[in-house]
């Protein structure tokens, strides 16, 4: 059984994230595919992106620039799928939320794994452009973000007894973690069987190759 994670990308203290987080968390756990981990950011106070190549050191083992950063890392690469959740701030996402995936450097932690969203907002746009932000940012990552998602509108108003009064909405999330548990089944046996180096590696050895000839 692969491990889910789920990421809560909001810390404010009035984040509508309560209202989501429970649904979805149940609704995972009852899925039965994956055993389940929340990561919410209020957990993790990473520092604004700091790392460079002098604050890495052993790239086998980094150090980081803080022993959160490392924490951060490891625990990660041990998700075999993730699920973010996150608001919508100014047509985009909240800062911390891409600071917690800019301090993923160098472990190639989320490296070939699934990763879905989740996105709310107060008003009619549903998160729709926070979405399409984090398909950007995780692609950098080298992770594979999923096309169905599930997306919230008025989201204050979107929940009666701890669950959804839209049914669309849950067929959403049962389609998502449909789509979770198969990316996540089918990389991970892709992955024994051997990956590739990341693309920049690749890039930078085929050009030493091209000036270190005869």
């Amino acid at each position: 059984m692969g491990k889910l994670q789920i990421l809560v990308g909001s810390t404010r203290p009035t984040r509508a994230a309560d209202l989501v987080l429970p649904w979805v968390e149940a609704t995972a756990r009852s899925h039965l595919a994956f055993d389940v981990e929340v990561l919410d950011l209020r957990d993790w106070p990473l520092p604004m992106f700091a790392e460079h190549l002098g604050t890495i050191g052993d790239r086998r083992d980094p150090t980081y620039s803080d022993p959160i950063v490392k924490r951060w890392n490891q625990t990660l690469k041990q998700g075999d799928a993730y699920l973010v959740i996150t608001p919508e701030y100014n047509h985009s996402v909240p800062g911390v939320l891409k600071n917690a995936f800019d301090n993923v450097f160098v472990s190639n932690a989320l490296r070939n794994k699934p990763v879905g969203f989740i996105a709310y907002s107060g008003g009619i746009g549903a998160g729709i452009r926070a979405i399409e932000h984090l398909v950007h940012i995780v692609v950098e990552t080298d992770a594979v973000p999923l096309r169905n998602s599930v997306v919230i509108p008025f989201v204050t108003a979107a929940f009666s007894d701890g669950r959804p009064k839209d049914p669309t909405t849950q067929i959403a999330l049962d389609i998502l973690l449909q789509d979770l548990e198969w990316w996540s089944r089918n990389l991970a046996r892709a992955r024994a069987e051997g990956e590739l180096l990341p693309g920049n590696r690749r890039l930078r050895d085929a050009l030493a190759a091209l000036t270190s000839g005869p």
